[in-house]
């Protein structure tokens, strides 16, 4: 998704040139230009994305690919954790509530007929991750980086007998999923505040460990895949599976970055972030090994964030005074503008080649003997 420019910040306004993508970004952000205008804008850069990590190139996405494998393996576990965090969540939980579905899960939805409702994709995927996961009642499970608690609080409804854990380096959204858990009567659900990075379970809480680890749409704000799968390790018993649910490209992995003041999506949305490639946690296999791997076409996720976005258009005059107390007055519009953009450019990036290029990656790694 970081296929878009940022706008660039004039310093010497009187004796600079501004270039024109400037101007068409403040445009796009002010709203003065044509939803279907903005998308076309959206998949030439995307366009341009392919040709620059050289998807015509097979040597030179190689030499790329083993770089930046190289890259992560030299980096911490994450980078931006706060950054990522006031991204996506510095607006408050009814912002999420005003146009997410049901659940409120802010992440691909499955579409298995085409034809589903916002919250019957939200639920299908749910039930997918079950499966594939192969969870049964009366497992201890955690949920890594748990978000507004779709998952969680799912998961704690369908299986009573299971203890479940979940982790957010948010206490807004503790706060939230603990209220939540409250008003449905839900006792097998703890939430607890931590970051990854440094992050060390309170030993009466991880007892034996974790039978199933389950992680959706974090891994893309990681980068350290080894140092992270072996903490993840630790916390897991000897015969627990740790599923993981990323989106990203079908070979080509690449940093969310902001150069020069370009890159939209990294500068409002993935500061510190990575796009995966459907085959790049397959080189950080140290400690836990991927049993099975899935493919889910970009389709999906195209419709979900067109969802998304029809929802949010709707609920607008209800969403506006958010915006307000969130970014100020003057600056509701663009950031309510900037929110419409991030869900085109979602949508468009997952569409683009009929869902073949950008996808949803599943895998499910167990641990290694010994």
């Amino acid at each position: 998704m970081s296929d878009l420019p940022s706008r660039a910040v004039m310093s010497e306004p009187q004796e600079k040139e501004v270039p024109a993508e400037s101007w068409l970004i403040d445009w796009c952000e002010r709203g003065r230009l044509p939803d279907s205008l903005v998308r076309l804008g959206m998949r030439r850069l995307m366009k341009q994305r392919l040709r620059d990590e050289g998807i015509d190139d097979g040597e030179a996405r190689s030499k790329r690919f083993n770089r930046l494998v190289d890259e992560l393996r030299a980096s911490p576990i994450a980078i931006e954790t706060q950054a990522a965090n006031a991204q996506h969540y510095e607006v408050p939980a009814a912002f999420f509530h005003g146009h997410l579905g049901e659940h409120l899960k802010y992440s691909c939805c499955l579409y298995r007929t085409g034809k589903e409702t916002l919250d019957q994709a939200e639920r299908a995927m749910l039930e997918e991750y079950a499966v594939r996961a192969q969870l049964t009642d009366g497992q201890r499970i955690l949920d890594l980086g748990c978000g507004w608690g779709s998952l969680s609080l799912w998961l704690a409804e369908a299986y009573p007998r299971s203890q479940i854990v979940a982790l957010s380096n948010s206490r807004g959204q503790r706060e939230f999923i603990e209220a939540e858990a409250a008003e449905r009567g839900i006792t097998n659900l703890s939430v607890v505040t931590g970051n990854i990075v440094d992050h060390q379970f309170d030993p009466a809480l991880l007892a034996d460990g974790f039978d199933r680890v389950l992680s959706i749409e974090m891994f893309e704000h990681m980068k350290n895949y080894r140092l992270l799968l072996n903490k993840i390790s630790g916390w897991m018993r000897e015969d627990g599976k740790l599923f993981v649910h990323v989106f990203a490209h079908r070979t080509l992995a690449y940093h969310f970055e902001v150069k020069d003041g370009r890159d939209w999506m990294s500068k409002y949305f993935f500061t510190g972030g990575t796009m995966p490639s459907e085959a790049l946690l397959l080189h950080f296999q140290d400690d836990l090994r991927v049993d099975r791997q899935w493919w889910v076409s970009g389709a999906h996720y195209e419709k979900t964030a067109n969802h998304w976005l029809e929802n949010l258009d709707a609920a607008r005059s209800e969403l506006m005074p958010l915006m307000v107390q969130t970014y100020g007055a003057a600056n509701a519009g663009i950031w309510f503008q900037r929110w419409r953009m991030f869900y085109m450019a979602v949508a468009e990036l997952f569409g683009y080649g009929g869902g073949n290029e950008w996808g949803v990656a599943h895998y499910r790694f167990s641990k290694r003997p010994g």
